[in-house]
């Protein structure tokens, strides 16, 4: 049996990278870097702007004196003290303004930042939160000027993006030979650019990174309206001039190809083939799976579970609430209190590592592209928090938690997910008791 706790964890780093994209913990960490980092800017500013004041004071009043010494130098000189003063002034206070100008005060900022830079995440982190909003964007059916503009259902605090964000999003998709999200994100980089925003992204760079991505889609007429608006902007560039004559001399052999062979020139190949296997828990998470009839629906209660008279149970029972029939599935209500929640993100959140599948040629653990979340597992004799959530867990499922697993806590980060996986195992060789563990799957959400 698998016990899992996925929650959302509070801390420290742990390590000084952690592949931060794929734990919501761990950015919560780097807020804090990044408010302790602005702090520490803003004391820089004001020790410089009281730096400033100091310069600009000794200027105005230098401005003054020089202006009405210079008006009758004799005059001025005439007078011992004002000569005094003279000789005083370019011999040690010019020096002491040099000193001050000098004076790095930067010092306390920069070791601050160079500090907290081996905490920063890296192009790896920035690459997957990229994939992350693509794969949000594919699961919930959105179109980029809605995610640009920061109009997500259910958010608080709304942030846009700029052409510049739209065209790095266009370019992570690009790398991975990925030309559905590159045309649809380079589009609308092209887009904002068109309606004004200030930005210094290069249009004909933008052009051409989208030209190229509905090139290999294999839509040549657009590919080529879009290299000829490049080259309205850049005559002379030069890819743009090589794609300009090939793109041409495919549209030539379209012309002379049989009906067939110009039909799959002009498929459109769009979104990668491997969401058709997607399809399905894609629409489950947009609420569009399987819907519940209202017969069966009735068949569908709340109440109070002792767990079959579990000595734990019979004088405080757990709520359990049927949640789908076939094949059963149950919500257990006020399982775990607040203070048990913190505990275990407590105990968990040092030990959170990016999670591993076992590689089926070599059997060596390692990260995946489609399990985006990091794992903790807690022991019984650790904490008696732990201890009780097991006896609570047994409980509630009548089962023996001596052969389960550690309670597994799962953090999981920007667009987690783990891709729709078959919990099984040798089936033949399973005893009964066992094989009848293995189908319990106890999943705890905590936010």
């Amino acid at each position: 049996m698998k016990i899992h706790l996925v929650l959302p964890l509070l801390g420290l780093f742990s390590c000084a990278h952690a592949d931060f994209f794929t734990s919501i913990g761990h950015m919560i960490d780097l807020l804090n870097t990044e408010k302790d980092l602005v702090t520490s800017l803003k004391d820089y500013i004001k020790a410089e702007e009281q730096k400033l004041a100091q310069i600009k004071k000794w200027a105005d009043k230098l401005d003054h004196l020089t202006d009405t010494a210079t008006k009758d130098p004799e005059g001025y000189l005439g007078h011992p003290v004002n000569a005094f003063k003279l000789m005083k002034r370019l011999n040690t206070e010019w020096v002491k303004l040099e000193n001050l100008i000098l004076k790095d005060i930067s010092d306390g900022f920069i070791s601050n930042l160079t500090i907290q830079r081996q905490y920063f995440p890296n192009d790896e982190d920035q690459t997957g939160a990229a994939k992350a909003l693509l794969r949000l964007q594919d699961t919930y059916n959105l179109d980029t000027d809605t995610i640009s503009k920061g109009n997500l259902p259910g958010v608080k605090h709304k942030t846009s993006l700029t052409a510049e964000d739209c065209f790095d999003l266009g370019k992570t998709a690009y790398t991975d030979a990925d030309y559905y999200h590159t045309e649809l994100w380079m589009e609308q980089a092209l887009s904002q650019l068109d309606a004004g925003e200030e930005s210094s992204l290069d249009k004909v760079m933008v052009l051409d990174y989208l030209s190229y991505a509905v090139y290999q889609q294999g839509d040549l007429d657009k590919a080529l309206t879009l290299t000829k608006r490049s080259l309205e902007l850049d005559p002379e560039h030069q890819r743009g001039n090589g794609n300009l004559r090939h793109i041409m001399s495919k549209e030539s052999n379209k012309s002379s190809s049989s009906p067939s062979e110009g039909a799959e020139l002009r498929t459109r190949k769009g979104r990668p083939k491997d969401h058709l296997e997607k399809e399905k828990y894609e629409k489950l998470c947009r609420g569009e799976g399987v819907k519940m009839t209202s017969r069966r629906q009735k068949r569908l209660f709340c109440r109070y579970f002792d767990g079959k008279k579990d000595p734990l149970l019979i004088l405080s029972p757990t709520k359990q609430e049927d949640e789908w029939d076939k094949p059963r599935i149950v919500r257990y209500h006020d399982i775990i209190s607040d203070e048990e929640i913190s505990k275990v993100k407590e105990l968990a959140k040092p030990r959170l590592r990016r999670a591993t599948i076992s590689n089926p040629i070599t059997g060596v653990l390692e990260t995946a592209q489609y399990r985006i979340t990091k794992s903790a597992w807690l022991s019984g004799y650790e904490d008696p928090v732990v201890a009780r959530l097991n006896r609570r867990i047994e409980g509630v499922t009548g089962l023996d938690m001596s052969t389960a697993e550690e309670l597994q806590v799962a953090n999981y980060g920007m667009g987690g997910q783990y891709e729709p996986l078959t919990l099984h195992g040798n089936m033949s060789q399973m005893p009964l008791k066992n094989l009848e563990q293995a189908t319990e799957l106890l999943l705890g959400y905590f936010i």
